[in-house]
């Protein structure tokens, strides 16, 4: 793993509401002790590596701050964005649980502050607590629920489509600015790589979105102008 500094933290998981956003919410008071004592926290500046895909992950990591990007290596060695991981949500819970190396590589879109659990923590209390495993099971069929709806939008929405639908999705899960300016701020090529096109298509697609008026720009920050125009081009069929 590239580019992690790691710290020891005085945070509790038993005091921390990032874990009701995920499987821990169902651990009991001495489990979260347990992970409290064998976790550290880790800071991963931003475009660095939490993990590369093929790597064996001997533990978790629990987003407290930052977004990741999860990506997979194509035949011809472009990189397919398949999710963004946000604050609450824990990466490599698949690859821990399966004891396969990883399927995906994780990099960090802005500075990230995130907690690594080991992976004894995870095996031992899915072996003693049921409503832990059965969070967990939830979590990872939300996964793969997210996965069957990237293959459906590849395969039945044009690049134009997709391409707007990952515009309002950014908004609606990451906001805007005062300025109108969508919140986070992700490169041509990582929108290319969202949506599966090529990074000159992505680009002429936004150009043609901020001449019809639904879009602005500014350097690399882009804004929504014409929210409802973007929705109707998603649906349309």
């Amino acid at each position: 793993m590239l580019g992690i500094n790691t710290m020891v933290m005085e945070s509790k998981c038993e005091n921390c509401i990032i874990r009701q956003f995920n499987a821990l919410r169902a651990m009991n008071k001495e489990e979260l002790k347990e992970v409290s004592d064998s976790k550290t926290t880790k800071f991963i500046k931003k475009g660095k590596v939490l993990f590369e895909e093929g790597e064996k992950l001997d533990g978790v990591f629990c987003v407290r701050k930052g977004i990741s990007k999860l990506s997979k290596l194509s035949a011809n060695g472009k990189d397919q964005i398949v999710k963004l991981v946000t604050k609450g949500q824990v990466l490599g819970q698949r690859s821990v649980i399966s004891e396969e190396s990883t399927n995906l590589s994780a990099v960090a879109v802005n500075d990230m502050e995130v907690c690594f659990i080991p992976k004894e923590n995870i095996i031992q209390t899915l072996n003693t607590n049921p409503a832990f495993a059965i969070e967990l099971l939830r979590h990872m069929a939300h996964d793969l629920r997210e996965s069957d709806d990237v293959i459906v939008n590849m395969s039945q929405k044009t690049v134009k489509q997709r391409v707007a639908e990952a515009f309002l999705y950014l908004k609606n899960n990451f906001g805007e600015d005062k300025e109108g300016f969508l919140l986070l701020t992700l490169s041509r090529e990582d929108i290319a790589n969202v949506v599966g096109t090529a990074t000159e298509s992505c680009i002429r697609i936004i150009s043609d979105f901020k001449k019809k008026g639904w879009l602005k720009t500014s350097g690399k920050k882009i804004g929504i102008i014409a929210k409802k125009e973007l929705q109707g081009l998603v649906e349309r069929l």
